[in-house]
C-alpha cells in the first residue's frame, strides 16, 4: 500500500533550490516570468523569499494578485502560518469587502480587481516594491488589465519596482513578447508520475459518471484522497449529497468516505477543512470547481475525475445578455487537472471523456477579455483617464464588437456623455462602487425614488458569492413552504429584501432563525457586511439614507405604512437593468427585448409557474440547452421607455 505524506515543508518544495536564481533575476530585471506547475511552491515561497531579502523595507509592501477571492483568502492563511504571524499581521489579504491587513503588513494577497481599484487611489501603486500576478495563465478580464496598467506604471517606475507574472502553464512567451521581457524562469514540475484513463465510450450524465468513478475508487484502489472537478455550486451539493446515499449502502467494515464542497462563496471555515486530514479509516473527496485546477494545493490527492467541463461566462453582444454557460474545457486545462493526483505520490486521473474528445479540446481557453461583457472594464479605464479605450494596451485585444457594445451601455445608464467622457457625477460614482455598471446605477438612482436603504439590501445580497437558501434534496418541499413566508407579487428582489430584513430583526437568534428556514447563515452575515461597506460609499459621496422605515418587512404593493414602496423600488430596478428587460410568452417562458433570446425563470425564482408581463432580471445561467434567468422582479413596459430612452425603440 502507497502511503503519501500530508503537507511538504517548504524546503522540500521544488522552489527551495531556485531561491538565488530568482532573487538575482528579481533584483536584475524589471519583469520576472516564473513557470511552475501547481504545487511548486511559487505563490507561498517567492513573496517571502522577497520579504527575507529586504524587499519590505522602508514600509513597502509586496502584492500577491489571486483572480480568485477563495485563493486570495486561503493562500494568505497558508502563509501567515508559516511565517509565525496572525493573519491580517505581516501576511493578510484584500478582497472585495473584506480587507484583513494592517499597519505592519508586508505580504499582501488580493484579488486582481482588486488592486486594480487601488490604481483609482494610488495611480503608480507606489506602496509596492513588487507585483506578482499569480495565475496570468488563467487570462481573468482584470488580470489583463492590470498587466496593461503595469506596463504604463513601469515607464515611471522601472528602478523601484519589479513585476512578477507567475503562470501554471507553458503558454508564457506572451507575457514575455508583451513585457519585452528577458527571462522565463522554469521551475521543475511534478514529481510524480499519473497514469491518465480515458473513457472507452461518450458519457451522457458526467455527474452520475463521477458519482460512480468516485465509489469504484474507493473500493478498488489503494488509500489516497479523491478530487472531483465539477462547474458549479448546485452540481457539488447535489454529488455531495448523492456520494452520500451511495456510501450508506457500502459494507459497515469498509474505509469510510467524507465528502467536501470547494467553491467560491463558502465560509472560510469550509475553505479551510479541506486542508485538514480524514480521520482514521477514511477518505476525503472533494468536489471542486476549476479553482482547484491551480489556485489551491491539496496534498493527499491521489485519484482526480475530471468531468471535462467548466462553468465561463460568455457574453452575446447581439441580445448583450452575459450567460453562465458550462463549456468544454481546454487541454492545459486538462493537463493541470491531471497533475494534482502526482504531488506526493504516484497518481491516476480518470477523464469522464473519451480519447477523440479529449484531441478535439481547444489548446487553451479563450480570454476572458474576448468573451465578456466589458462595460464594467471599461468603466474602470475612463476612471483612470485612459480615455481611448481601443488604443489602450491589451496583452489581447477584445474584439471592437464587444467595445462598442460596453460603450452604448455605459451611455444609456448615464455614466458616458454623447462623446465617451465619464459623467459627473453619475460615472464617476459608478467607477466607484466596487459593484457592476447595472447594480451601481441602481443604487444611484434609489434616492429619487426613496428607497435607497431597501436598494442597498438588494444589492449587496445579490452581491454577495453564494446562495441564500440552504437545504437538502429531501427537504425542497418545506424550503418552498418556508419561501412563501417571505413572497410578495412583485418578484424577487423584494422578497430577498423582506428575508433580509427578518434575519436582522432576529439579532442573536440569526442562526436559529436561517435553519428553520432553510437559509445560509454564511451567506446573510456575508450580506450584512457588504451593506455596511455599501453604505460607507454612498455616504461618502453624501447621499442620505433613511433607515427607519425599511425596517419593515414588505408584502403588498402598497399598505397604510408602505405607500407605494414596491413600485418605487420596482422602477429604481428598471433604471440600472433596463438592458435585462424580457416579455413574458403565452407559454410561460420569456423573451429579450433586443436580441429575441428565449429564457426560462428558474426553478428557485417566484416567478417560476407565475404571470408577469414584463420583468427585468439579474443574472442568466446556462444549463442543458437553456438559458434560465435569476432573481426577477416585475415590471410596466412603459418604463422602459421612460428610463431607457436611447437603448429601447419599442413599438
Amino acid at each position: 500500500m502507497q502511503h503519501c505524506s500530508r503537507h511538504r515543508p517548504p524546503s522540500l518544495l521544488p522552489i527551495g533550490r531556485y531561491r538565488e536564481t530568482l532573487l538575482y533575476l528579481i533584483e536584475t530585471y524589471v519583469v520576472t516570468i516564473v513557470v511552475g506547475q501547481t504545487g511548486s511552491g511559487k505563490t507561498t515561497q517567492i513573496p517571502q523569499f522577497l520579504e527575507q531579502s529586504g524587499w519590505c523595507s522602508e514600509g513597502k509592501i509586496i502584492a500577491v494578485t489571486q483572480p480568485r477571492r477563495v485563493a486570495a483568502t486561503t493562500i494568505a492563511t497558508r502563509v501567515a502560518e508559516e511565517f509565525g504571524c496572525e493573519l491580517g499581521k505581516e501576511v493578510g489579504y484584500s478582497i472585495r469587502f473584506e480587507d484583513v491587513t494592517s499597519s505592519v503588513t508586508k505580504i499582501k494577497f488580493l484579488t486582481d480587481g482588486l488592486l486594480l481599484r487601488e490604481v483609482l487611489v494610488d495611480p503608480l501603486l507606489s506602496r509596492y516594491s513588487v507585483i506578482m500576478i499569480d495565475e496570468a495563465h488563467e487570462r481573468s478580464l482584470s488580470t489583463d488589465i492590470l498587466l496593461g496598467i503595469l506596463k504604463k506604471i513601469l515607464h515611471r517606475r522601472s528602478n523601484d519596482l519589479r513585476i512578477i507574472i507567475s503562470s501554471a502553464t507553458m503558454q508564457a512567451e506572451e507575457f514575455l513578447r508583451f513585457f519585452e521581457a528577458e527571462h522565463i524562469i522554469n521551475l521543475e514540475g511534478r514529481a510524480y508520475p499519473v497514469d491518465i484513463l480515458y473513457l472507452e465510450i461518450p458519457t451522457e450524465d458526467f455527474l452520475k459518471k463521477a458519482i460512480w468513478t468516485v465509489i469504484e475508487i474507493h473500493t478498488k484502489e489503494p488509500n489516497g484522497d479523491i478530487l472531483v472537478f465539477l462547474t458549479g455550486r448546485e452540481e457539488i451539493d447535489n454529488a455531495i449529497e448523492a456520494l452520500s446515499k451511495e456510501a450508506e449502502s457500502l459494507h459497515s467494515r469498509a474505509q469510510q468516505i467524507i465528502a467536501l464542497p470547494l467553491y467560491s462563496g463558502l465560509s472560510s471555515e469550509q475553505q479551510l477543512a479541506i486542508f485538514d486530514e480524514a480521520p482514521e479509516n477514511t477518505r476525503k473527496v472533494i468536489f471542486s470547481t476549476n479553482i482547484a485546477e491551480a489556485s489551491i494545493t491539496i496534498d493527499g490527492i491521489v485519484y482526480v475525475v475530471d468531468t471535462g467541463f467548466v462553468k465561463l461566462r460568455a457574453y452575446n453582444p447581439l441580445t448583450g445578455i452575459d450567460t453562465l454557460t458550462a463549456t468544454p474545457i481546454s487541454k492545459a486545462s486538462a493537463l493541470q487537472r491531471a497533475g494534482r493526483a502526482g504531488r506526493t505520490c504516484p497518481g491516476k486521473c480518470f477523464r469522464l471523456y473519451t480519447e477523440s474528445e479529449y484531441q478535439a479540446l481547444p489548446e487553451v481557453t479563450v480570454p476572458e477579455i474576448q468573451r465578456s461583457n466589458l462595460a464594467s472594464m471599461i468603466l474602470q479605464l475612463k476612471a483612470l483617464g485612459i480615455d481611448n479605450v481601443a488604443r489602450f494596451s491589451f496583452i489581447t485585444p477584445p474584439p471592437s464588437e464587444l467595445i462598442i457594445r460596453g460603450l452604448e451601455l455605459l451611455y444609456s445608464l448615464g455614466a458616458l456623455d454623447e462623446y465617451a467622457k465619464l459623467t459627473r457625477p453619475v460615472g464617476v460614482r459608478m467607477a466607484e462602487i466596487a459593484l457592476e455598471p447595472m447594480m451601481a446605477r441602481t443604487i444611484l438612482s434609489a434616492p429619487s425614488f426613496k428607497c435607497l436603504s431597501e436598494i442597498l439590501t438588494i444589492a449587496a445580497i445579490t452581491g454577495v458569492d453564494g446562495s441564500i437558501w440552504s437545504y437538502h434534496e429531501g427537504e425542497k418541499k418545506n424550503a418552498e413552504i418556508s419561501r412563501r413566508k417571505f413572497a410578495v407579487e412583485e418578484g424577487d428582489h423584494i422578497m430577498l429584501l423582506n428575508i433580509y430584513q427578518a434575519f436582522i430583526t432576529r439579532g442573536k437568534k440569526g442562526a436559529k432563525f436561517c435553519r428553520e428556514n432553510f437559509l445560509n447563515f454564511e451567506t446573510l452575515l456575508g450580506a450584512v457586511s457588504v451593506r455596511a461597506q455599501l453604505k460607507r460609499y454612498v455616504e461618502r459621496f453624501g447621499l442620505m439614507i433613511d433607515e427607519d422605515h425599511s425596517s419593515r418587512s414588505i408584502h403588498m404593493i402598497s399598505t397604510d405604512k408602505e405607500p407605494g414602496i414596491c413600485e418605487r423600488i420596482q422602477r429604481c430596478l428598471t433604471t440600472g437593468f433596463f438592458a435585462h428587460a424580457a416579455k413574458m410568452l403565452p407559454d410561460g417562458t420569456f423573451r429579450t427585448v433586443s436580441g429575441d433570446m428565449k429564457l426560462y425563470a428558474h426553478p428557485n425564482s417566484l416567478m417560476f409557474n407565475r404571470k408577469a408581463e414584463w420583468v427585468i432580471f439579474h443574472e442568466a445561467v446556462e444549463t442543458s440547452n437553456k438559458t434560465y434567468i435569476r432573481d426577477i422582479t416585475k415590471i410596466e413596459k412603459p418604463w422602459l421607455i421612460e428610463y431607457a430612452p436611447d437603448f429601447y425603440k419599442i413599438n
